[in-house]
């Protein structure tokens, strides 16, 4: 926790912002009456559910919002000014130099066709009357300062050539460049691994600490609540229901909205092998080659890259197998390969004792982390699930009878079939992308990150639904994941990968007990809200 000293004077206050919604949305306002003041020197959480308004009050303080989301009422005060009023050109100067800003889609946010450098420099050359050298050396040490990997490399790559972490690191020193008094951090962490994770939050913090500056961080993961946060406000449907210390609301919540919040946080006490599972091998591989190659062997510019040395792993009928580790450790590659959507080098995969023909294997269907990426948007969700039975020669009203059979399983209402992905929630369509994979009665299912990109309590309904299908449906499931808290919840057994390889296997209680490898031992030790004792789910 920060050692700094509140002032008693707030630097950003938020007095009864009334930000309205379109016509025809769900409610009328997407923040209404909000109330939050901010500290110099403190991180100030703002939590909650999609949908709550906490990423348009961030976008609010920097007037980032669409037009269709306009202010209608109350103030954003700044600097003994309501920004809310201010003309755009004013509030140019005060962005950067006054609040930065730091997005959850740093890919989204930077600009693919200019390095990091010159966006770096284009910050200084708009706010500041610096020489050419002055800002290369500035540019240099920002990205020293957010502990960049060779920044000097870093400052002539384009966004792409960078990790999520980097390009997140990036994305920082430009929002720190001017040495803001506020920081605007809109899901910073959502997407990256529990290890980046932990050095973006450590990161954070540092800085904070260091420039005195007041951190607005937006988030809907407790977990990162208890790591980071002094004071937490918790909105929902637009309000803030809850605020109080990290202490007291983590502690000794108030609100039942806040109660349910903290109750579906993944706990990361591993749970009790499954009575179904069996001694049967429904799934092995054994020797995975999988090796990418870029560039141009003729120019000696070609890099290698073994996705996959060697992996070796066994399902057992009616279990869960997590497949856990950092992105780049080949998780997803190993999806693809087991699932048949792409060859591998060399090794084999048998399912229920026999050799995995080439391709798509109906025996072994995938629930994909994106769904609405994985969903043909003009094309209704009904037609996406009878699609797979319909190839495999079922008649289509027996298809479409049992589409609404499937949807009916995975809660939700048969009359949806006829509707568009656009018109789901998240939630909603991972639910579709089960029911699509459990059309084809599958023996395996392999699901790759399905619910990273979901809130909590959502995320909550979708691993319990898993859980009944397993046992209903006896389902074998191999579940790939970079969150250690996740896997507790629902594997009975946990691979380990790194660098393309299987480094520890092991019973889930076995494994979070007594891990063997330093690599299983560092993903533990960076599970969010493990540091914090006060943090009543902390395991």
């Amino acid at each position: 926790m920060s050692t700094a000293q509140p002032r008693d004077t707030a630097v950003l206050s938020l007095d009864r912002l009334t930000v309205a919604l379109p016509p025809g949305a769900d409610r009328a306002h997407a923040v209404q009456d909000l109330n939050l003041s901010l500290q110099a020197g403190e991180v100030l959480c703002l939590v909650g559910e999609s949908g709550s308004g906490k990423s348009v009050a961030a976008a609010a303080v920097t007037r980032l919002l669409p037009g269709a989301l306009p202010i209608i009422s109350g103030g954003v005060l700044f600097d003994g000014q309501n920004l809310a009023t201010l003309p755009e050109s004013a509030m140019r100067r005060i962005r950067g130099a006054g609040i930065g800003m730091i997005f959850q889609e740093p890919m989204s946010a930077l600009n693919p066709l200019m390095t990091i450098g010159q966006q770096l420099a284009e910050i200084f050359r708009a706010h500041t009357g610096l020489r050419r050298r002055e800002i290369e050396a500035r540019c240099l040490q920002l990205l020293q300062d957010v502990r960049i990997a060779d920044p000097a490399a870093a400052l002539q790559a384009h966004a792409h050539q960078l990790s999520g972490g980097q390009r997140q690191r990036a994305m920082i020193a430009m929002a720190l460049a001017l040495d803001p008094r506020v920081l605007v951090a809109d899901e910073p962490t959502t997407a990256l691994d529990v290890t980046t994770q932990a050095q973006i939050l450590k990161l954070i913090r540092e800085l904070q600490q260091r420039r005195g500056t007041a951190v607005l961080f937006i988030t809907h993961d407790f977990g990162v609540v208890a790591d980071i946060a002094d004071r937490v406000a918790v909105m929902q449907h637009g309000r803030v229901v809850e605020s109080g210390s990290a202490r007291e609301v983590l502690g000794s919540p108030r609100h039942a909205y806040t109660r349910a919040l903290l109750a579906a946080v993944p706990h990361g006490l591993p749970r009790e092998p499954s009575p179904a599972a069996s001694g049967e091998e429904v799934l092995a591989a054994e020797g995975l080659q999988k090796t990418y190659r870029s560039g141009s062997r003729w120019l000696r510019n070609q890099r290698v890259t073994h996705a996959l040395d060697g992996v070796g792993l066994k399902l057992a009928r009616g279990s869960t197998l997590g497949i856990v580790g950092e992105s780049g450790s080949g998780k997803s590659t190993l999806a693809r390969c087991l699932v048949g959507l792409l060859g591998s080098d060399g090794g084999r995969i048998q399912v229920a004792g026999r050799d995995a023909a080439p391709g798509p294997d109906p025996r072994v269907q995938m629930v994909f982390q994106d769904p609405y990426g994985s969903l043909d948007p003009r094309r209704r969700v009904g037609d996406s699930v009878i699609q797979g039975p319909l190839a495999q020669g079922v008649p289509r009203a027996r298809a479409e009878a049992e589409a609404k059979e499937w949807f009916a399983l995975v809660g939700l209402s048969p009359d949806a079939l006829g509707r568009l992905p656009h018109e789901f929630s998240g939630g909603q369509r991972q639910r579709i992308g089960l029911a699509r994979a459990l059309a084809m009665k599958p023996e395996v299912l392999v699901a790759d990150e399905p619910v990273s990109a979901l809130d909590v309590s959502v995320q909550a309904q979708v691993l319990a639904l898993l859980e009944d299908l397993r046992r209903r449906l006896g389902l074998s499931i191999v579940f790939i994941t970079h969150d250690l808290r996740v896997a507790a919840q629902v594997c009975d057994r946990i691979a380990v990968m790194q660098h393309g390889r299987v480094v520890e296997e092991a019973a889930t209680g076995e494994l979070f007990r007594h891990p063997r490898h330093a690599y299983t031992r560092s993903l533990l030790a960076a599970m969010p809200g493990r540091a914090r004792q006060d943090f009543p789910l902390a395991a």
